[in-house]
């Protein structure tokens, strides 16, 4: 960060594909300096970093594995030496597997989809709120990633991943309430269909399309479309708004 530079700045996880790279962006573009995690994906990390320069910010790559404490306090460490202190978080990483009834999913898998998306995201939200500045005149920002299918269940397909999600709105609601008093807003936004990645991940890439009809709107969403409802509420038009659960899903 240079001299001088009085930019906010923002802590994105999972900033290497789909939701993520496009809240960096939008973030950037709307005056945050921004810092990103990936995985294994270095070089999307790298084309993520790139359009935040791109849109005017200062980023960072770090490569991060949510389910790894260590890994966390480091990326938190890393984005704070880069870009100062954090004022915004986003809890974004996290995983889906192939599509399956339960009976037939093995612990494995279970296992890392939980320990990602449930671990990862507690671990995550915990340095958040030991990082972010704390005072009732402050405004922080703690933005989770829940989805749709926290409400909907998604049977037959991959229930597992709907309880992660369920388990982001529950964290979303008693952080909030917990940040409250000192400052710290905490919401959740819950997308629906959305193009992205993760529908190849669950071995449907053109899933969103296919559910299309099942949509008000009769439509999939973008990424895009998702990051402007993060990044407004991180923003100061939102001073008022904690503890709400946004979908971002055309009416389903």
């Amino acid at each position: 960060m240079s001299a001088g530079d009085t930019r906010p700045a923002l802590l994105v996880t999972g900033g290497s594909r789909g939701i993520g790279p496009a809240t960096a962006a939008l973030a950037a573009r709307e005056g945050w300096n921004v810092a990103v995690t990936y995985v294994s994906d270095g070089a999307a990390g790298a084309q993520a970093v790139r359009d935040v320069e791109n849109a005017g910010g200062t980023g960072g790559a770090l490569r991060c594995d949510v389910r790894e404490e260590a890994e966390v306090v480091a990326a938190f460490d890393a984005a704070e030496e880069a870009l100062g202190p954090l004022s915004a978080v986003v809890v974004n990483a996290g995983v889906v597997a192939p599509l399956s009834r339960l009976a037939d999913m093995e612990a494995e898998r279970l296992r890392m989809v939980t320990d990602t998306n449930v671990l990862g995201a507690l671990l995550t939200a915990r340095e958040a709120m030991r990082r972010l500045p704390r005072s009732p005149r402050a405004d922080r920002s703690v933005v989770i990633l829940s989805s749709v299918a926290a409400r909907l269940g998604s049977p037959g397909a991959f229930v597992d991943y709907a309880a992660s999600k369920g388990a982001m709105d529950t964290l979303t609601r008693g952080l909030a309430v917990e940040g409250a008093a000192d400052g710290v807003r905490v919401n959740a936004v819950r997308p629906g269909l959305i193009e992205t990645e993760i529908h190849a991940a669950a071995g449907r890439p053109d899933r969103a399309r296919e559910l299309a009809g099942e949509v008000p709107m009769g439509r999939p969403g973008s990424a895009p479309e998702v990051a402007e409802t993060i990044v407004w509420l991180m923003g100061a038009s939102a001073s008022y708004v904690t503890a709400a659960i946004v979908d971002v899903a055309g009416g389903r």
